[in-house]
């Protein structure tokens, strides 16, 4: 292994000897599938009203703006996957190109991404089964709706692992395929002009002013914009058991940007087909999916509000048993207290890491809702991506790598990292001061941990 492998600080080589012990036997395929499953979460069902009530006809085009800003992150990935091939994902990834305080900074930042997405998308379980039971709409039936859920899901990762990922698996398998059908089915019935097709300019006549979205204002683009890459956002998440891989120089570049071809192609079919079936309509739906399914053939309205509600609770049963193993991690390592490093004798799984993660997100849940709680999962993301785009070039310029040729940035090791740092840095410039406070206050408080902890290590070291 490369000495650049070797130079990574203490806790990191822990991580790295621990893989050790993990069998390898994810291929390209599992991998890729568990990439589209994180992913496509809660954030399709809920964006196509909000970004139509943004961006009116143009709406579809974020989707593309989207891909076009992911897709270099996506590399930027698949670059540092190769050559950092460990558990962790992120918290691996830069600590492997900057050292442990680093790593330890993109895990704190992926944590907070994880537990904002899944308060998120709990307040949207709650809001899809109010449009199905109306008094879930009412506080103190919300609440109980919201805290039965966490009960649930914590129930189903806390007694064995087993159990959780057989949940994960069957939920993965009952919300995909109705998803794809409606992306493809849908498209057969839009009317074009409810997506703005007449409205659109010729190529003659192509200039920004003529664009449906031109007079909006730049706050309206970049919230979208946010929303998007929230969306898009989850391989970080998937890519945590990189150390699971076989032959990962290969197979996670090649997972990574299939899966995200394939989830591009899912959002911009779903998006136009929304559109072209709701049409105006679509910007005051609270279930856009369900509403356009509903629009095809009236049952499926309700397989659709099933298949949401689906989803939904598959996102928060792979968030929290991914998130509770980055806790896990980080209290192995000594970055959080040790009770989040131990693991319960009985069923193997670290407990106290399973409850803290739910217990916060569900504070948030209760408190917030799915717009303003992802965007601030969104804006985290965009940090996070930020920081392994910058690893993949250090790594690249390094030369750090594993066993296997890795992956080759294209154009050499910085223009792939430096336009995905600069779209990143564009998106997060639109991002409100509440948004960034949220942000700001998470970090602190962990960085205040982190810092307690370094500080009895130091003193305990020297006697």
């Amino acid at each position: 292994m490369n000495d650049a492998v070797s130079a990574v600080a203490p806790a990191a080589s822990k991580a790295l000897h621990g893989d050790a012990a993990l069998v390898r036997a994810l291929g390209p395929f599992q991998l890729g599938a568990s990439i589209v499953n994180i992913i496509v979460g809660a954030g399709i069902f809920m964006l196509p009203a909000l970004l139509y009530g943004r961006l009116g006809a143009g709406a579809p085009l974020v989707f593309v703006a989207g891909a076009m800003a992911i897709v270099p992150i996506a590399l930027c990935f698949a670059a540092i996957g190769s050559r950092a091939a460990a558990t962790g994902g992120p918290y691996t990834f830069v600590g492997a190109a900057f050292g442990p305080f680093a790593g330890f900074l993109a895990g704190a930042l992926m944590w907070v991404c994880n537990a904002s997405s899944s308060a998120g998308v709990a307040a949207a379980l709650a809001e899809q089964a109010g449009n199905a039971w109306a008094a879930l709409r009412e506080p103190l039936p919300r609440a109980g709706f919201i805290a039965a859920a966490y009960a649930a899901v914590f129930a189903l990762n806390a007694f064995g692992v087993k159990l959780g990922a057989r949940a994960i698996v069957l939920l993965a398998t009952l919300k995909l395929a109705p998803l794809f059908l409606l992306a493809s089915v849908g498209l057969l019935f839009v009317d074009w002009n409810q997506v703005g097709a007449g409205a659109w300019p010729s190529w003659s006549t192509l200039s920004w002013s003529a664009l449906p979205w031109s007079a909006l204002p730049w706050s309206a683009l970049g919230s979208s914009m946010v929303l998007v890459v929230f969306a898009y956002s989850g391989m970080e998440t998937a890519l945590v058991p990189t150390g699971e891989v076989r032959d990962p120089a290969r197979h996670v570049p090649r997972a990574t940007l299939s899966a995200i071809v394939l989830v591009v192609l899912l959002y911009i079919g779903i998006q136009l087909a929304c559109q072209g079936l709701l049409g105006a309509r679509l910007a005051g739906s609270g279930a856009p999916v369900a509403d356009a399914a509903g629009a095809l053939w009236a049952p499926a309205h309700g397989a659709l509000l099933a298949t949401a509600a689906v989803s939904m609770a598959g996102f928060l049963m792979g968030n929290l048993f991914s998130s509770s193993r980055l806790l896990f991690a980080l209290g192995r390592d000594g970055y959080l207290p040790a009770a989040f490093g131990r693991v319960d004798a009985r069923h193997h799984v670290p407990r106290t890491a399973l409850l803290a993660h739910a217990g916060i997100a569900l504070a948030l849940a209760l408190i917030g809702n799915f717009e303003t709680l992802a965007l601030i999962s969104g804006g985290a993301i965009c940090l996070l991506f930020a920081a392994v785009a910058v690893a993949a070039w250090r790594a690249q310029a390094r030369d750090l790598r594993g066993p296997g040729e890795p992956f080759r940035l294209p154009g050499g090791a910085w223009p792939m990292p430096l336009l995905a740092v600069a779209v990143m840095a564009a998106v997060l410039a639109t991002m409100s001061a509440a948004q960034w406070l949220a942000i700001a206050v998470s970090l602190l408080a962990l960085v205040a941990v982190y810092a307690v902890l370094a500080l009895r290590r130091r003193r305990a070291a020297l006697g």
